[in-house]
């Protein structure tokens, strides 16, 4: 049987793709690589690839890429960041998102975030191996830091840089922790920790090693840019009273407790 082409989710048995998702947020449905077969990749990205002519798999590594990468020929795989990727964006985002790294052993992170907001439609500056032990090394681009409307900061260890560009910018800063660091780093959870409580006003904190969610945070951001404030109120009571008549009862219908 042939599934309908506007059916919004493509059952799989082992998986339900979201083809709904563009319409909500503007992107396709992201695959998370970890834990599935390269099988089931290949079929989630071959519903994704009919549907929406590109797609996405994160966290996957060399040799299940080269397994879905006979099915979809066409595709792109990277081996630092571990992303997979078919298509582009149709359209442009506005602005610049600075990707920066404390250390050389942040790159799979910062690779990840980086080639995201790239397919996202994003344009993106690298700036690798800045970290606080050598803080002339960020200082020498203090001038470009101010001019990135979005910078996304990968560190691990004590996870310091982040609250140093911070200090030194006015956009928005998102701050990424990485499971980088000897022992007492507790897989990146000093650098979160540390994250979370810095001093420096107008940073933001994702999950440890999570590049993407970074990359999709900067990306919502530039979009704001592109089509401006929304020119409706958000009111939750004006909302509210805009129920569907067919879902509320009718005067003549009693209510039932």
């Amino acid at each position: 049987m042939t599934e309908r082409p506007d059916r919004p989710i493509s059952d799989l048995g082992f998986a339900r793709v979201d083809h709904a998702r563009e319409a909500r947020n503007g992107v396709p449905e992201v695959v998370f690589g970890e834990g599935k077969q390269a099988d089931q990749i290949s079929a989630i990205v071959a519903r994704l690839i009919d549907r929406h002519q590109r797609a996405l798999v994160t966290r996957l590594d060399a040799e299940r890429a080269e397994r879905v990468l006979q099915d979809h020929p066409h595709g792109h795989y990277d081996p630092i960041s571990r992303l997979l990727s078919w298509g582009a964006s149709p359209k442009r985002l506005p602005g610049t998102v600075a990707v920066i790294c404390a250390g050389t052993s942040d790159l799979p992170v910062a690779e990840e975030a980086a080639g995201t907001l790239e397919w996202l439609g994003a344009d993106v500056a690298r700036l690798n191996d800045v970290g606080v032990a050598g803080i002339d090394r960020l200082l020498a681009h203090r001038e470009a830091l101010t001019r990135a409307d979005v910078l996304i900061v990968i560190a691990g260890m004590e996870g310091a840089l982040p609250s140093v560009i911070t200090g030194l910018v006015r956009n928005p800063v998102i701050a990424v922790p990485t499971s980088v660091g000897y022992g007492a780093s507790l897989q990146g959870v000093t650098a979160l920790l540390g994250m979370l409580s810095a001093c420096a006003t107008g940073m933001s904190v994702v999950n440890i090693d999570n590049g993407f969610g970074a990359a999709w945070q900067a990306a919502s951001i530039l979009s704001l840019l592109e089509r401006g404030p929304d020119p409706r109120p958000a009111s939750f009571e004006r909302s509210a009273s805009l129920t569907p008549a067919s879902d509320a009862p009718t005067p003549t219908e009693p209510r039932t407790s």
